[in-house]
């Protein structure tokens, strides 16, 4: 019997190089993994932004560019930067969905594992195979004009309605599972999963959702109406922006801060779930309050728990 030879285990490796500390964290991953016997792949202008010789590494390091980038045989993205870097990763390997794995060197960095002094960890994790992998809800975005559709697209944090120049209003009505709900004068209109429900959403005044909660959230942005309050629908909603003909020059549709459409008068955007999730890796279990804390800096000073919480023998949760 002739044994069969493994196939090789790649990892795309995906990096904010213009930063020098993410330069060199990409740099010690490719000969860490390298060195475990894994193949890298990078893509080609970010291979020579770490001034890489690719044939200097055993396995040689793999290069490619994005719209080329078959990436099905890739196990993993391994992403050094901060939440940005991870919605660009996400644009090239969403349609592929290869799990993200997020080392942040931002300042938030909700979409991220680890934090950069993790390294040996997360190394271990990758070629142990020691992981799990959490799909996060996605948004399909539609844009028509005159009743033709002109553009299509994802997002995985939010789709933003915006006027398009800062001294005009942006005028909009806005519609849930097929009827209008309000008509607003406003600055925008977000909406939202609840993994971004911590991005623009909530500096827009939306609510922190967790992300194992189903559902899509829709928050106007400054708007100058009676009711303009944050909404969270079903997963199964459909939402839409309806940008009035009146609105003077237009809006632009923005997802994830990365991918614009310019919005005319008349315009109509569609959302709904999307049908691809993006999945992201999870070395270890962390309660999303425990995140909240550490991320926001929150003050729980006197908080003493359940195990706290006795008396007389009974929790008073009891009584």
């Amino acid at each position: 019997m002739t044994a069969t030879t493994a196939e090789p285990r790649r990892v795309l490796l995906i990096a904010h190089t213009g930063r020098e500390e993410a330069r060199e964290v990409a740099r010690a991953f490719c000969k860490a993994l390298t060195g475990h016997g894994l193949h890298v792949r990078l893509l080609s202008q970010e291979a020579a932004d770490l001034g890489l010789v690719t044939s200097d590494y055993e396995p040689v390091i793999e290069t490619t560019d994005p719209d080329e980038f078959a990436g099905a045989d890739c196990e993993l993205a391994l992403v050094v930067g901060g939440d940005g870097t991870i919605l660009r990763a996400a644009e090239i390997t969403h349609a592929r969905g290869i799990p993200l794995l997020g080392v942040n060197l931002g300042h938030v960095g909700f979409l991220a594992e680890a934090e950069y002094d993790d390294l040996e960890s997360v190394i271990d994790a990758v070629v142990a195979r020691r992981y799990t992998i959490e799909d996060r809800l996605t948004l399909d975005v539609w844009v028509y004009r005159d009743g033709e559709l002109v553009a299509s697209t994802f997002a995985l944090n939010e789709a933003s309605v915006e006027k398009a120049a800062r001294e005009r209003m942006l005028e909009v009505v806005v519609e849930i599972d097929g009827r209008p709900v309000s008509r607003w004068g406003c600055d925008g209109v977000v909406c939202a999963t609840p993994t971004g429900s911590t991005a623009y959403n909530f500096s827009a005044g939306g609510p922190i959702v967790w992300p194992g909660v189903e559902a899509l959230l829709m928050v106007p942005i400054s708007a100058h109406a009676l009711f303009a309050r944050p909404m969270v629908v079903a997963p199964t909603s459909k939402l839409a922006v309806e940008v009035l003909a009146r609105t003077d020059g237009g809006g632009v549709l923005w997802c994830d801060g990365r991918r614009t459409v310019d919005l005319p008068p008349g315009a109509r955007i569609e959302v709904r779930r999307g049908a691809t999730p993006v999945p992201l890796v999870r070395l270890q279990a962390q309660s999303f309050a425990d995140k909240l804390v550490a991320k926001f800096g929150l003050p729980v000073g006197g908080w003493r728990g359940a195990g706290e919480r006795r008396h007389r023998g009974r929790d008073v949760g009891d009584r």
